[in-house]
């Protein structure tokens, strides 16, 4: 059953721009629509999510979503809303990037399944590798002006901003390959819709001015609005650079961290953006974040449908364990069960010290005060421990005879005090 696909965009706020007669052509029946993603690295960041949900909705709505990885264009690098050129890549390390995104789409799209409307991965260096440069703009070129292609607000955007090195014909051209792909899709995979972010608007409909003027076809253009913060920041940065979807570039924790800690104005935009929930859930969810915003139960409810969605109900599981472990009661296991990476992230900026592992085994009081400086002197660690503030690898310490040894170290390096409620210190066994 077909379902109205740009009334769902609309009420989660994911429409920028449409083009007319859109809707009422999914309406119609089951249709094949793509986006593009160019393979700049082996793995999509939270800033592809938008695009990738825009697919999932289209799946769910009953249409047939193509995801294009731009092999050829990846080569080239889009201008749009760009300060300067992209380094081009070369085959190799395009070919390595395609399998890392390819992976990861699967994750959210139906592409094993016999359902008609199965999603479908194209790779647009597939139909270019052989065209040749003279038969391209013999072909293609003479269909589009170069005052057409001026026009475009990521050409005069780009030039205003560069008006020094201006703008090589690499990138020029790269409104006429995007166009090219639409009009191949169009003729090959019955294509009638490109989706993307609205800074793609003049690229896309730069392909359907080409279907119209070649095969004298109508296609339609839909772009969604580029995700801003609140405060203005681009969104899914940090200040350690992008969110990832790959657990090895960004932890399952740190991901989930985004989303936990995102404003309450940003989260409810981000729930009807980034999650399946439906509309009756998703204001419910809202209302009762309104009556307690102390709770943050909208950001919960955030991080772990993106956390699930994107690296599985463990993982989610892991990082909300992990998450106690600086506020909450967590046991010696739990901290013993954690991956080194995540170890490493949840104590992020805590003091640490380095111990020689030949100095195990030691008595607890010498450890905390004279071979680190957890404790300024011996008297004050002693005190402590006897009022029952000190814990190592989250097992309170109980006794002042308690010896610090090899077992203690957790995953070959660490051990972790803790003194007090909040104050955690980090000892690398070398």
């Amino acid at each position: 059953m077909i379902k109205n696909f740009v009334e769902e965009l609309r009420w989660r706020g994911m429409i920028q721009d449409i083009m007319p007669g859109t809707e009422e052509k999914l309406l119609e029946g089951s249709t094949a629509a793509y986006v593009g993603i160019d393979p700049t690295a082996d793995s999509l960041h939270i800033g592809h999510l938008v695009s990738v949900m825009i697919l999932k909705h289209f799946q769910n709505c009953g249409h047939k979503p193509i995801a294009l990885v731009g092999g050829a264009t990846g080569m080239i690098g889009d201008p749009s809303m760009k300060s300067q050129e992209r380094n081009l890549l070369d085959e190799e390390t395009l070919h390595h990037n395609i399998e890392g995104i390819r992976s990861q789409l699967a994750r959210f799209l139906d592409f094993e399944s016999d359902a008609p409307n199965r999603a479908e991965l194209v790779n647009n260096y597939d139909w270019m590798k052989d065209y040749s440069f003279l038969n391209f703009i013999r072909d293609i070129g003479k269909h589009i002006t170069v005052n057409y292609m001026m026009a475009k607000d990521s050409v005069k955007m780009r030039l205003q901003r560069d008006s020094s090195e201006g703008m090589s014909f690499t990138e020029f051209s790269y409104q006429l390959l995007q166009g090219y792909d639409f009009f191949w899709l169009y003729q090959n995979k019955g294509v009638r819709l490109q989706m993307g972010g609205s800074d793609q608007w003049g690229n896309i409909t730069t392909g359907t001015e080409l279907i119209r003027r070649i095969a004298g076809g109508e296609a339609f253009a839909l772009t969604c609005p580029l995700i801003r913060k609140a405060d203005g920041k681009k969104f899914g940065k940090t200040e350690k650079g992008n969110i990832w979807l790959d657990a090895s570039r960004t932890s399952p924790y740190e991901f989930y961290q985004f989303w936990l800690n995102v404003s309450d104005e940003d989260a409810e935009r981000y729930i009807k953006i980034f999650t399946m929930l439906d509309r009756e859930t998703i204001e419910a969810a809202i209302a009762e974040h309104r009556a307690d915003p102390g709770r943050r139960s909208l950001q919960q409810l955030l991080a772990r449908e993106v956390t699930v969605m994107v690296h599985g109900q463990k993982e989610y599981d892991n990082a909300v364990s992990a998450s106690r472990m600086l506020f909450g009661n967590s046991t010696s296991s739990e901290l013993r069960a954690l991956d080194e990476k995540t170890f490493l992230a949840v104590f992020d900026g805590v003091p640490t010290f380095d111990v020689p592992a030949s100095s195990l085994p030691c008595p607890i009081i010498d450890f905390l005060s004279v071979h680190t400086a957890v404790f300024p002197s011996k008297g004050e660690c002693r005190k402590m421990i006897q009022g029952g503030g000190v814990s190592v690898n989250k097992d309170k310490v109980t006794s002042l005879d308690r010896v610090i040894g090899p077992e203690d170290i957790i995953d070959g390096k660490y051990i972790l005090a803790q003194k007090g409620k909040k104050n955690y210190y980090i000892i690398n066994v070398k």
